[in-house]
Parts: structure tokens; C-alpha cells; sequence
């Protein structure tokens, strides 16, 4: 086990109470009992995401719609394993999920996961998804400053040359001048 599955595991079985329950969900290598937990019902949380994410980084797409979900979770080390989880699954669906889930204004507070996951996907929709999200981002006062900064990153990684309207635009604001000039110099010049 790598060491962010040990995390990931350690915190749950904290969250389970070291339960006989999460004992065998920790213990079992029949994906079947796992993917079994994800439709039971009135299965606790941390049941539910433990086996989505032994789903996921086993490569099981049962785990899929469970992940994606937890993606776009309150809590944010919830959101950080099911991205990581999505991100070895290697689902087809995962960018463009992640991709509705980062340009969903009613739910931008929790959009930092799905954001950080597009960047790694480098799919076909991570640079649309960014530079949407970034320009919603730049309205005056608006509170999702670190939002604006990963998709500031992600596009500076993704180096799309259709995002330097967008870069240019957020070199403006002093929060986020720095990130956006370091994005603005990995774009091919035109």
C-alpha cells in the first residue's frame, strides 16, 4: 500500500471507530463485496468511500459514480482521495464529470478537486472547464481565490494557447498577477 492509501485508509478507519466493519472493508480483496457496500443501503460514509476508492484504485469502474460524487464532497481530504482514485481508475467519463462538476457555479466552493483533476487529465475538456471557470473567477470581491489559483496553475501546465485571453485578464488582479505571468510565459508564443 502507498503511502496516500495508507492516509487515506488511516483516516477513515479513525472516522469508523476501527470497527469490525471496517476492518473487513480494509481487509478484503473480493471487489465484489466492496462494489456490493456502494448500493446496499444505510451503509455509513466512510464505508462508502473506502470501498469506492479500493474500487477505484484497483481500476474497477463500479466505483465511478460513488468517486465522482465524493469528488465534489464538503470535505475536502474526501475530495482529494476520490481524485486520486479517479485519477488511476482511468474511467473515459472522468474529465468530462470533472469538467461539470468544476464549471458548476452553484457548487464552486468545492470545485478545487475536480479543477486539480482536470489539470492532471489533460483531457480534451480540461482547458475549456479552466478557462471558464477562471473567467467566473475574476468578477470583482468573488471568494473562491484558491479556484481561481488552480485553474490559474492548471492552465499554465496545460500550456493551451486559448487560454492567454484569460490569463491576460487575471494578470490584472493582484491576487493572482504572479500565478497568471508564470502561466502566461509556458503558453507557445504566437
Amino acid at each position: 500500500m502507498d503511502e496516500e492509501s495508507r492516509t487515506v485508509t488511516e483516516r477513515i478507519r479513525k472516522e469508523s471507530g476501527g470497527t469490525p466493519a471496517f476492518d473487513q472493508l480494509a481487509a478484503t480483496s473480493d471487489r465484489d463485496e466492496l462494489a456490493a457496500v456502494l448500493t446496499a443501503p444505510q451503509q455509513p460514509l466512510w464505508a462508502r468511500e473506502l470501498a469506492a476508492y479500493r474500487l477505484g484504485i484497483a481500476g474497477d469502474s463500479r466505483s465511478f459514480e460513488s468517486l465522482v460524487l465524493l469528488l465534489n464532497h464538503r470535505d475536502p481530504e474526501r475530495c482529494a482521495a476520490a481524485a486520486q482514485a479517479l485519477a488511476v481508475l482511468g474511467d473515459p467519463r472522468t474529465a468530462r464529470a470533472a469538467a461539470a462538476l468544476a464549471t458548476n457555479e452553484l457548487r464552486v466552493a468545492y470545485a478545487l478537486y475536480p479543477v486539480r483533476l482536470l489539470t492532471q487529465l489533460r483531457a480534451p475538456e480540461s482547458a475549456p472547464a479552466l478557462i471558464t471557470t477562471l473567467r467566473r473567477r475574476l468578477a470583482p470581491h468573488d471568494p473562491y481565490r484558491k479556484v481561481a489559483l488552480a485553474c490559474v496553475a492548471g492552465l499554465g501546465s496545460l500550456a493551451d494557447p486559448r487560454a492567454r485571453d484569460v490569463l491576460t485578464e487575471a494578470s490584472k488582479h493582484p491576487r493572482l498577477a504572479m500565478a497568471a505571468a508564470a502561466a502566461l510565459a509556458r503558453l507557445p508564443q504566437e
